[in-house]
């Protein structure tokens, strides 16, 4: 299963890495990730263990991916795995005009991905994906100004 998504924000790569780099502020300023943190680092970083709550279905889900590349202003790499499906999700930032276009790009495999998608997951995760870019968006243009 793959859920691909893009937003253009009306603010700079610089202010919306540091947007979207500023985990423990997440909760603040977007109603998809809840109690977000870091585990085991003071930054994000390539090898880093970020902790978030979301929910998918009914219950909220707690998720710990560990940030396995990360590009300063470029990209974030995270992947994990819960209940038998592994998820990996990228991030991309794109200097364009006088903006950025921020994609994501998430993948999903495992045993347990049947069920999942017999759930409806897919489009609830892509709701919730759709969320998260607009708040980040949101975020990032108030920074800026505009």
């Amino acid at each position: 299963m793959i859920i691909k998504e893009a937003v253009t924000i009306d603010a700079p790569v610089k202010t919306v890495w540091q947007v979207f780099t500023e985990i423990e502020s997440w909760s603040d300023w977007n109603t998809v990730c809840r109690e977000c943190r870091l585990e085991d680092a003071d930054a994000m970083g390539e090898g880093a263990c970020i902790s978030f709550e979301l929910s998918p279905l009914l219950f909220p889900l707690r998720i710990a991916p560990v940030i396995e590349a990360y590009e300063e202003e470029k990209e974030v790499t995270w992947s994990g795995s819960k209940w038998g499906i592994h998820a990996r999700h990228t991030f991309s930032f794109f200097p364009v005009d006088d903006g950025t276009r921020l994609d994501s790009l998430e993948s999903f495999s495992g045993p347990m991905l049947w069920p999942a998608r017999l759930s409806g997951m897919h489009r609830r995760l892509h709701g919730l994906t759709r969320r998260l870019l607009s708040a980040i968006k949101a975020e990032a243009e108030a920074r800026h100004g505009k």
